[in-house]
C-alpha cells in the first residue's frame, strides 16, 4: 500500500497524523483488508472540506471518491470527528504563543 506524496495545503503533517490516526478507529476484522492508506483517506477527506468540492471532484491522486466518502460517512456515524475535535483544537491552543495586549 503506497503513499501518495504530499501535494496540497490540507494534506496532514507527520505531527497532526501522529495525532489523528490513533483517534480512528481500528480497522475491522475479518473481511477484506484495506486497499488505501488511511492517512490518504483522512488527506482527501480534509481536501473536501477545505476545497469546499465535492465528493466527485476530488483529484485523482487520492483514492476513489466512492471509498473516501465511504470512511467519511463510517467515521460520522461513528461520531469520529466530535472525539478528534476537542484533542486536536487542545493541541493547538497549546502550541500558540500566549495573547499579549
Amino acid at each position: 500500500m503506497a503513499r501518495r506524496r504530499k501535494r496540497y495545503p490540507s494534506d496532514t503533517s507527520d505531527e497532526q497524523w501522529a495525532l489523528i490516526e490513533t483517534l480512528l478507529p481500528a480497522p475491522g476484522s475479518g473481511g477484506r483488508p484495506e486497499k488505501h492508506p488511511r492517512r490518504d483517506v483522512v488527506d482527501a477527506i480534509l481536501y473536501v472540506v477545505r476545497a469546499g468540492c465535492s465528493w466527485r471532484a476530488l483529484p485523482a491522486d487520492f483514492p476513489p471518491w466512492q471509498t473516501v466518502y465511504w470512511y467519511f460517512n463510517r467515521w460520522e456515524q461513528q461520531r469520529v470527528t466530535e472525539k478528534i475535535l476537542p484533542i486536536v483544537r487542545r493541541q493547538l491552543r497549546a502550541a500558540e504563543p500566549a495573547f499579549r495586549s
